[in-house]
């Protein structure tokens, strides 16, 4: 996708093109009952930051989104019962994000105008964990 970027002229002043990718609180919190999923989102984060170096010169910024807990399906066990209150209990908000709030944010990190943001990850957990 990046070199498809590189390709494509960029308007007067604005960037080249975006890339967001989404990564996860457990990057930063750590995963004990799944590491290599920490790991994995640890990863993504470190390589969006070093594409984001990267793809500068050619007017591509590249952000980053670490979001909690997703009310998906995916998620679904860990958020029934008891275990599921807990953790929307970590964020002060007591719930966890919807899927359509991080749909949005990643459209809001996409804007044109959020490319001096580049390199950046944004913490997207309602404060169940801070750094």
């Amino acid at each position: 996708m990046a070199r498809h970027m590189i390709d494509v002229p960029a308007a007067e002043g604005l960037p080249a093109g975006r890339i967001v990718d989404v990564g996860s609180r457990g990057a930063y919190r750590g995963e004990p009952d799944i590491p290599a999923y920490g790991a994995s989102k640890a990863g993504l984060h470190s390589l969006g930051q070093s594409m984001a170096v990267r793809l500068a010169p050619h007017g591509i910024a590249v952000l980053g989104i670490a979001p909690g807990f997703i009310a998906t399906e995916m998620a679904g066990y860990a958020l029934a019962g008891d275990q599921g209150g807990a953790i929307r209990a970590q964020s002060p908000f007591h719930r966890v994000v919807t899927p359509e709030e991080v749909a949005d944010a990643v459209v809001a990190l996409a804007d044109p105008w959020s490319h001096w943001a580049s390199g950046a990850v944004l913490d997207f957990n309602g404060a169940s964990h801070l750094r």
